[in-house]
């Protein structure tokens, strides 16, 4: 089976030829820890998890790394860039470190939820200072990069084919469209940006810095922390070598992010950086963009306060083709709900006894995956395999097979989640319900919640719905 994906950079489907057979290096960008991620933010994970399952299933060994951008995340490639770990930091009264372990601690919860598998490696960015320093001091070295009072810049006019991966009009760019605010008046061309800020200027305050063998006069010991870009090139180079196979993150990454990240890594290592670049595309929320500068955001713990199992987010996200955008909404979400609820109760129909994996229905899943990630399309043959008249025990065994892809945890969930009889839950339970049901009557959502909590976590999932409250075993 020829597995293609859809690449970026030739903006095309492409048959994929690792660098080394039955071996894949995959690098994400992983998330800026300086606050909660929101859904829209778990589903790029998703599609990357996704992805990362897909070319396991596959036959490849995936060495997978991601990183926690964990210093000086900046909204401009200019000295007016505002530090978004800083500003974290200062809203919440703790120092860059806690900041960092808290919002990592929640994302990891939040993975782990949505069983998210974890990477190969996990990369801090503050704990590569010293590889980072190394390959803007190979930029300054080769010509690629430039020192100005406020910072060290790589050079773009030094690249005929800068805008390779975006494929913007480099003159629409050297014009200044598309650049942020820009307050370094030795910096030569509105594209070019930081690898290195001095702690000068707007930095001067900086609650990160390191030193470094650069040189500013409004500096001692070069004092400073680097731009983005060159953190996740510095990462993906120490762990995955030079020329990498497949790189990921959102569309928005494209023109600056990524495209940043060819220029100097390839400008560094004198090397293609990377054979296939993949984008997922982002998700709504009511037919509208989902961003925390709009304070438009849902978070995984809301979507568990409200009772939904956080699969049920996972099966829904499955729905949606990665390169595709996606809308959520809560009617969207207990769709999904119901139809993950459905598909539990499907398999516990077929008993415990597991045979073979069909080699048939294999076949198809694996063709479905094999045109770049078609999880949607996979689902579809998951429906086919249950109504096929091939014996119960092979369609156990296969559907679990299908699962490692899915990830949707079939095999613990099978029969764990028919809908329980009133009447047959222990009296606290059925307690609790009642002063829940009557709490919602009376629009007390505060001890709804509580209530819901409680049944939580004595081992009860609840839900509800058109036709009243429903519980599950949890």
């Amino acid at each position: 089976m020829v597995l293609k994906i859809y690449n970026t950079l030739g903006r095309e489907k492409q048959e994929f030829k690792p660098l080394k057979d039955g071996k894949v290096t995959f690098y994400y960008c992983g998330p800026t820890v300086y606050s909660q991620q929101h859904i829209g933010n778990l589903r790029g994970v998703f599609c990357a998890d996704s992805i990362r399952r897909s070319f396991e299933y596959l036959g490849y060994n995936v060495n997978f790394v991601s990183n926690y951008t964990d210093v000086g995340h900046l909204t401009s490639d200019g000295d007016g860039g505002e530090d978004k770990m800083e500003k974290g930091s200062k809203k919440e009264g703790l120092s860059p470190a806690e900041i960092t372990s808290k919002y990592i601690k929640i994302y990891e919860q939040d993975a782990n939820d949505l069983n998210i598998t974890s990477p190969t490696t996990r990369c801090l960015a503050t704990n590569y200072i010293s590889e980072i320093i190394d390959m803007v001091q190979t930029l300054l070295n080769k010509g690629f990069a430039y020192t100005t009072d406020l910072a060290i810049y790589f050079d773009t006019s030094k690249l005929e084919n800068y805008t390779q991966l975006s494929g913007q009009k480099i003159e629409d760019l050297m014009a200044g469209a598309g650049t942020g605010t820009v307050n370094d008046k030795q910096k030569k061309q509105s594209t070019d940006f930081v690898i290195w800020f001095f702690k000068a200027g707007k930095h001067k305050n900086a609650l990160q810095n390191w030193p470094s063998p650069f040189q500013s006069p409004l500096v001692e010991n070069g004092d400073g922390f680097p731009g983005w870009h060159i953190e996740c090139s510095a990462m993906a180079k120490k762990h995955l070598g030079d020329t990498i196979d497949v790189h990921m993150g959102g569309i928005e990454h494209i023109p600056t992010h990524h495209t940043n990240e060819i220029a100097q890594s390839e400008s560094a290592n004198d090397k293609k950086y990377v054979n296939y670049w993949l984008h997922n595309e982002h998700l709504g929320f009511d037919g509208g963009k989902m961003s925390k500068s709009l304070g438009n955001v849902v978070f995984l713990e809301e979507v568990k306060k409200k009772g939904f199992n956080s699969l049920a987010l996972r099966f829904l996200f499955s729905q949606t083709h990665y390169r595709s955008k996606q809308n959520f909404t809560w009617e969207a979400l207990e769709a999904a709900q119901n139809g993950l609820d459905h598909l539990y109760n499907q398999i516990s129909e077929l008993g415990e006894g597991i045979g073979e994996v069909s080699k048939d229905y294999q076949e198809k899943f694996k063709e479905k995956i094999g045109d770049d990630f078609n999880l949607p399309q996979s689902l579809v043959i998951v429906q086919e395999l249950l109504k096929s008249g091939i014996s119960n025990e092979d369609k156990l065994a296969t559907i679990l097979d299908f699962d490692k892809v899915l990830g949707l945890k079939l095999k613990e969930n099978n029969g764990s989640h028919q809908e329980l009889e009133f009447g047959k839950l222990p009296e606290d339970i059925q307690s609790f319900i009642k002063e829940r049901d009557q709490a919602r009557v009376d629009k007390n959502w505060i001890k709804s919640d509580e209530l819901r909590d409680i049944i939580q976590n004595l081992g009860y999932l609840i839900k509800d719905s058109e036709s009243g409250t429903q519980i599950f075993k949890g």
